[in-house]
């Protein structure tokens, strides 16, 4: 299967970028230091359920 890889559109310029890359039935992320390292593989609900609940969380930085 090939993997069209997409930049995250929040990343500037350099090699720390997040790459996305969908179907219906999986959302895949990596990162661009290692494309083929670390690989999270979710289902759109269960990564729609990850982000509401990051977004929930305060910032801390």
């Amino acid at each position: 299967m090939t993997v069209d890889w997409q930049k995250s559109s929040y990343c500037s310029e350099g090699n720390s970028c997040i790459h996305i890359a969908t179907t219906r039935e999986t959302i895949r992320l990596t990162e661009s230091n290692d494309p083929s390292g670390a690989i999270l593989t979710a289902t759109p609900a269960a990564f729609d359920a990850l982000l509401t609940a990051l977004k929930k969380e305060p910032h801390r930085g």
